[in-house]
């Protein structure tokens, strides 16, 4: 599956072409490498995200199409998530 759509199924961005700018501002890793909306991702990858002053790290259990927002949780388990200071 495709990071952007990851993103946007798993409810951690809420829109695909959000999900597709956060990639292209280089905001997000794969497995410790920068990674394009177009990446595969798949169950085992750990993702580090910086979302505004956020950093979540999250590794991916589950793809699926389409979930309910009451089981979008269950796509990915929660590593850490810490407040970050931006430099500008």
């Amino acid at each position: 599956m495709r990071l952007d759509k990851f993103l946007k199924v798993s409810r951690i961005i809420k829109r695909r072409a959000l999900a597709k700018e956060v990639c292209d501002r280089q905001q997000i890793k794969i497995n410790d490498r920068t990674a394009k909306a177009g990446t595969v991702v798949q169950p085992g990858d750990v993702l580090e995200i910086l979302l505004g002053q956020r950093l979540l790290k999250i590794r991916v259990t589950e793809l699926r199409e389409a979930v309910p927002a009451k089981q979008a949780a269950e796509l990915y388990e929660l590593l850490e998530s810490n407040r970050v200071e931006i430099d500008d």
